[in-house]
């Protein structure tokens, strides 16, 4: 069998294989919504169990409590169950809750928002400048959605603290609408004000472009004795895929899940069937926690307190999964009082800004084991689009300097193969002659290859030596979301979509064939069968890949094609 051959044929295997592993991650997995979501969460402090859970869509649930511990007591915890069949209006027992009645609106240039006064926490944010789909530009993307029981929940907890075990506080605020219009900064600020006079405000700091918000919240102690608790801020969501994004069969189905920084790796997946099997709990300086999709994410990184609790964890009984961070607790001295602020990040993986914010957060743009190389690549794909406006003409140009840089591999490559092909009728006499002698064969095979000055692994190995890039530019177009709903031309109106007419695929495939006719058949039938139905195999893998790495396979096939022309007529 011919050694190249084989070597090529199995790189290409591995090289498919790992595609298909990116591309196809967690696929297979399917789709329960629950009618009813439910905003549940609940603490412990200091060997007491202060839990607390609050409505779900409909203003009636039969939460279950799970917990949360402040650093310094133990974080076993206990998850105890509560009986509670309604929320009701503590200033009428009877009369259950309207969550619709209850919800503020935030609307910025970049959000469109919904905060709960029960608990304070955002239920509903979507993103006017991503619409959902390229057919309904007036959409817009509906990032922490209900229908996956996602929120971004915060509160006080410990010995003072606002938030226990069946009950929340329920703030005020004054005016239901809030619009960021042509300032550039918005506050918004929610009063409640506890049994003992102690004046707790929730301010929510929004800003003009920007997906970063802070949270704040302002103590005023009026107890004649110090106030104690601790901030804690959590995601909440269910393990399901995003309801709003539909990979269609063999579609893109990137990691889904919770991301975290260590104080030993910056960037540390949390899959749902991990937590599932065993709470995460680590405790780290600085940090964040976020909920990573593909494209978005959201993330709640910390403020100036050390010492802080990160912690994952599982609802007992049902799909729903806390990614939290907890600090320890403060003691306000009476008629002081002391903030406790987190920033919130939710809004595109953008790396640049991402890599502002703290240390790590960028990493959740999952460029894989090859991120090393995939970054670079990303960033020079980003500056020629800077230079020519158009993602797509981006895609191309940056595939022509690979291949310039990639020449001389690809050159040698080309020269070893034109060599072997001049040697294809003496190597079919040789196997003639030797018939049935395998043994033989080889070896007045090995002597030719001496004679003529020719290496069989010439051609393989400077191919093999080129997939990191391919896998790597792979993984950087897949996940950037620069290409989201990004138009090239023509009927190419989104980058990161399959191609509507399959022109790019069928034209992949083509010139993926016309490559393979510059080199020799195989003398081996079975392999020459399997390489002749690379095109079509690849092809058929290619009809739902994104247009855009579509895009970069069929240049780097055409460019392919004219680098071994050219070598080989030289040869």
């Amino acid at each position: 069998m011919d050694i190249q051959r084989l070597l090529i044929l199995i790189g290409l295997g591995v090289t498919a294989y790992l595609l298909i592993l990116a591309w196809n991650e967690d696929y297979g997995q399917g789709r329960h919504i629950e009618d009813k979501a439910t905003l549940t969460s609940d603490a412990s402090v200091n060997k007491a169990a202060d839990d607390f859970s609050d409505a779900g869509d409909a203003g009636i649930t039969t939460p279950e409590a799970s917990s949360i511990n402040v650093p310094g007591n133990d974080l076993t915890g206990t998850v105890p169950k509560l009986e509670i069949t309604e929320i009701v209006d503590n200033t009428n027992p009877r009369k259950p809750i309207d969550r619709r009645a209850r919800l503020v609106h935030v609307t910025t240039d970049v959000f469109e928002i919904e905060i709960d006064l029960y608990g304070g926490d955002i239920v509903k944010v979507a993103l006017p400048q991503f619409p959902e789909a390229l057919a309904s530009p007036e959409i817009p993307f509906l990032l922490i959605d209900p229908r996956n029981s996602y929120a971004a929940q915060s509160g006080l907890i410990g010995p003072n603290g606002t938030d226990r075990a069946n009950t929340r506080p329920t703030f005020t605020a004054a005016q239901s609408r809030y619009e960021l219009g042509d300032a550039d900064a918005l506050r918004v600020s929610l009063i409640f004000t506890q049994p003992d006079k102690t004046r707790i405000v929730k301010n929510f700091y929004f800003r003009r472009g920007d997906y970063l918000l802070r949270m704040e919240y302002e103590i005023i102690n009026a107890r004649s004795e110090p106030w104690e608790g601790a901030l804690f801020t959590q995601i909440k969501r269910d393990s399901q895929k995003p309801v709003n994004i539909d990979g269609g069969f063999m579609g893109l189905q990137p990691f889904v899940g919770g991301a975290t920084r260590s104080e030993k790796d910056p960037y540390t997946k949390l899959e749902f069937d991990d937590i599932a099997e065993a709470t995460y709990k680590a405790r780290v300086e600085e940090g964040y926690m976020a909920m990573v999709q593909h494209y978005f994410v959201g993330a709640w990184i910390p403020g100036n307190q050390t010492g802080n609790s990160y912690q994952a964890r599982k609802l007992v009984g049902r799909d729903i999964y806390f990614f939290g961070i907890t600090t320890p607790l403060v003691r306000i001295a009476p008629g002081a009082s002391d903030n406790l602020s987190a920033m919130f990040y939710i809004g595109p993986k953008d790396q640049y800004k991402l890599a502002e914010i703290t240390e790590g957060l960028n990493l959740t743009l999952d460029y894989g084991f090859l991120w090393w190389l995939a970054q670079p690549l990303f960033y020079l794909l980003n500056f020629l689009h800077g230079i020519f406006g158009n993602w797509g003409l981006a895609i191309i140009i940056l595939t022509i300097i690979v291949k310039i840089v990639l020449y001389p591999l690809s050159a040698a490559s080309f020269r070893s193969v034109a060599k072997m092909r001049k040697l294809q009728p003496e190597m079919q006499r040789l196997k003639e002659r030797h018939e049935g002698d395998t043994q033989k064969r080889t070896e007045a095979m090995m002597n030719l290859y001496k004679k003529e000055g020719v290496n069989p692994l010439g051609g393989c190995l400077p191919i093999l030596l080129q997939m990191p890039v391919f896998l790597a530019l792979y993984w950087a177009l897949m996940e950037s979301v620069e290409l989201r709903q990004a138009p090239f031309i023509f009927w190419i109106q989104d980058l990161s979509a399959m191609d509507p007419y399959f022109v790019l695929p069928i034209l992949m495939g083509i010139s993926m064939y016309l490559t393979q006719l510059m080199n020799p058949e195989p003398p081996d039938p079975i392999q020459a069968k399997v390489f002749k139905l690379m095109p079509i195999m690849f092809t058929f893998f290619f009809l739902w890949f994104p247009s855009g790495l579509v895009l970069y396979w069929l240049v780097n096939n055409l460019l392919t094609f004219a680098q071994q022309y050219y070598v080989t007529s030289r040869t």
